[in-house]
C-alpha cells in the first residue's frame, strides 16, 4: 500500500515537473514571437497569456511613455476602446436579471423623449447585438472635426444620432454600430439613477478588486497610464485628442492586462451574474462575418488541430492611439489579451499565432509590413518610383501585405493630398485580399476623391457584394449614382 502511494506521489511529481516545462517552453516562444513583432514595429504595449486558467505569460514591450522613455509594464493602464462594451454588456444583463429592464420591449420604455417613430421599433436586445438599425455614429462624415474633441452629456449626445432615420428593419441583420451602445449607457443612467461611471464601479471593478481599471478622463491624473501615439509609416506620432464622453458606454474604459485576467476569470464564476444570464452573453445571436456576435462579445469556433471545434469568445478595440484584442478559448480556460499604444496594428495575428502555441499547433513567423516602406517611398517619390519598389518588395519572404497597414497608409496618402499614390496602395491590398469589401470601399472612395465616378460606382458595388452589411458604402453609392442621373 505504503510502495503504491509512492509511486502515485511520484507520478503526479513527475506530472507536475512536465506541465511547468511545457509552460516554460510555450512562455519562451510567445516571448520570443512578440519580441519580433516589437522588433518590426508592429506591437508595442502589454501581454498577458493564460492557459488552464492560469497565467503563463506576461509582459511589456516597448513604451508607454515615448518622450520619457518609461516602459510598458502589465501594470501599464491603456485606453480600451470597443473592449469597454462587453462591460456595459454585463451591465445591462444584470439590471434584467434584477427585473428592472427587459430585452424585449421597446427602448422608448426606458427613454421616453427617445422618438417614437424609430425608438418603438427597436429593443434593448437590438442594441446588444448592434441589429437596431441605427447609424453609428462614429461612420459620420466630418465625425473627427466636428464632434470628437467637445464633451457632452449622455443626453446631449443622443439627441445628434436619434432623429436619423434607421439603416434597416431593426433585427433583420448585424451592423457595428457604437450609438447602440452609447444608448445603453444612457438606459443603465436613467434605470438606475447613477452615472455609468458609478454603477460599473460598483457592480464589476470593486467587487473583483479591479484596482487599474476606470472610466478614463483625459484630466485626471492617473497614474502609469500609457500615452496614446500613431504611427506615420514609420514615423510615430502623438494621437489627436478625443473628448471621453464620446466613446462613453461603446469605448471609454481603461485597464490594465493583469485587471483583465481578473475580468476573465469572474466570467468563468457566478460572481457578478447567474449561470443562466452569464451564458446569454456568449450566445451566437446573429451571424457577423465569418462569425457570430453575442452580448458585447463576438462567438466564434476554434480549430484545435483534431477535429474538436472549441468555443472562442473575444472582442477588438480601436481608438485614438490604442488598439486591443482580448480572445478567450471557453473550454480549457486559454486567454490572450494584447493592449497597444501606438494606434491601429495586426494583434488579430498575433492572437493566432498565440493560440496555435498554446495548442502545439504551427503558426505563421511575424514578417515586416510592407506598408510601411512603400509609404516613404510613394510619399516621396511618387507613383512609379512607389511601384517598382512593390514589385521588388512583394517577392522578399521577410515582407507580407497587412491589410490594415495598408488601408491606413492609403488614407495617410489620401489625407496628404497624393490621390494617385494612394490608389496604388489600395489597388494592391484588392489584388492581395480580392475577397475582403473594406479594401474595395476605401479603393472607391480613392476613385471618388480623384474625380474617377466609374470606377468609383465599380468599387463601391463590389465592396457591397462582399459586404451587405457596409451601410456607409451603400449611402455613398446611391449618392454618386443619383448626382450622376442628374
Amino acid at each position: 500500500m505504503k510502495k503504491s502511494i509512492k509511486l502515485i506521489t511520484l507520478f503526479a511529481i513527475m506530472q507536475f515537473f512536465t506541465l511547468t516545462a511545457s509552460a516554460q517552453d510555450k512562455a519562451q516562444q510567445i516571448e520570443q514571437l512578440l519580441s519580433k513583432y516589437n522588433e518590426y514595429g508592429q506591437f508595442n504595449g502589454a501581454a498577458l497569456v493564460a492557459e488552464n486558467g492560469k497565467v503563463i505569460f506576461k509582459k511589456g514591450f516597448g513604451s508607454a511613455n515615448m518622450e520619457w522613455n518609461i516602459p510598458n509594464q502589465p501594470d501599464t493602464k491603456f485606453r480600451l476602446g470597443s473592449i469597454s462594451k462587453q462591460f456595459t454588456a454585463l451591465l445591462i444583463v444584470k439590471l434584467t436579471e434584477e427585473g428592472k429592464i427587459k430585452l424585449d420591449v421597446p427602448i422608448t420604455a426606458y427613454l421616453p423623449d427617445y422618438p417614437k417613430e424609430t425608438g418603438n421599433k427597436i429593443t434593448i436586445h437590438h442594441l446588444l447585438t448592434h441589429t437596431s438599425g441605427i447609424p453609428n455614429y462614429t461612420s459620420a462624415p466630418n465625425f473627427m472635426k466636428e464632434k470628437a474633441r467637445d464633451p457632452y452629456s449622455p443626453a446631449d449626445f443622443v439627441k445628434t444620432f436619434w432623429n436619423l432615420p434607421l439603416e434597416f428593419t431593426p433585427g433583420e441583420k448585424f451592423s457595428y454600430c457604437n450609438s447602440g451602445y452609447f444608448l445603453l449607457g444612457y438606459i443603465i443612467e436613467k434605470t438606475t439613477g447613477k452615472t455609468y461611471e458609478q454603477y460599473l464601479q460598483e457592480i464589476i471593478f470593486t467587487p473583483l478588486k479591479m484596482v487599474n481599471s476606470g472610466y478614463d478622463h483625459s484630466d485626471v491624473i492617473l497614474k502609469n497610464r500609457a500615452a496614446g501615439y500613431e504611427k506615420q509609416g514609420k514615423k510615430i506620432v502623438n494621437a489627436a485628442y478625443l473628448d471621453m464622453s464620446i466613446p462613453y458606454a461603446a469605448g471609454s474604459l481603461y485597464s490594465t492586462v493583469e485587471d483583465l485576467y481578473l475580468w476573465d476569470q469572474a466570467l468563468y464564476t457566478n460572481k457578478l451574474l447567474s449561470e443562466k444570464s452569464m451564458e446569454s452573453l456568449f450566445k451566437p445571436y446573429i451571424k457577423a462575418g465569418g462569425a457570430s456576435y453575442g452580448y458585447g462579445w463576438f462567438v466564434d469556433e476554434f480549430d484545435k488541430g483534431d477535429k474538436e471545434k472549441l468555443i472562442m469568445v473575444g472582442h477588438g478595440g480601436g481608438i485614438n492611439g490604442f488598439n486591443t484584442i482580448i480572445s478567450r478559448i471557453l473550454t480549457d480556460k486559454n486567454l490572450v489579451v494584447l493592449l497597444n499604444n501606438t494606434g491601429g496594428t495586426v494583434l488579430g495575428e498575433m492572437t493566432d499565432a498565440i493560440q496555435a502555441i498554446l495548442y502545439n499547433k504551427p503558426f505563421e513567423q511575424p514578417k515586416k509590413s510592407l506598408a510601411f516602406d512603400l509609404l516613404d517611398i510613394y510619399a516621396a517619390k511618387g507613383v512609379t518610383a512607389g511601384s517598382e519598389a512593390y514589385k521588388k518588395l512583394k517577392n522578399d519572404p521577410n515582407y507580407a501585405v497587412k491589410e490594415g497597414d495598408m488601408n491606413r497608409v492609403g488614407y495617410q496618402l489620401l489625407q496628404d493630398g497624393k490621390k494617385k499614390e494612394a490608389i496604388e496602395i489600395f489597388k494592391i491590398n484588392v489584388e492581395t485580399f480580392p475577397k475582403s469589401g473594406n479594401v474595395y470601399d476605401s479603393l472607391g472612395e480613392a476613385y471618388l476623391a480623384d474625380g474617377n465616378k466609374k470606377l468609383a460606382i465599380a468599387n463601391y458595388s463590389k465592396s457591397v457584394e462582399l459586404d451587405p452589411s457596409n451601410e456607409n458604402g451603400k449611402k455613398i453609392l446611391e449618392e454618386i449614382l443619383k448626382k450622376g442621373a442628374k
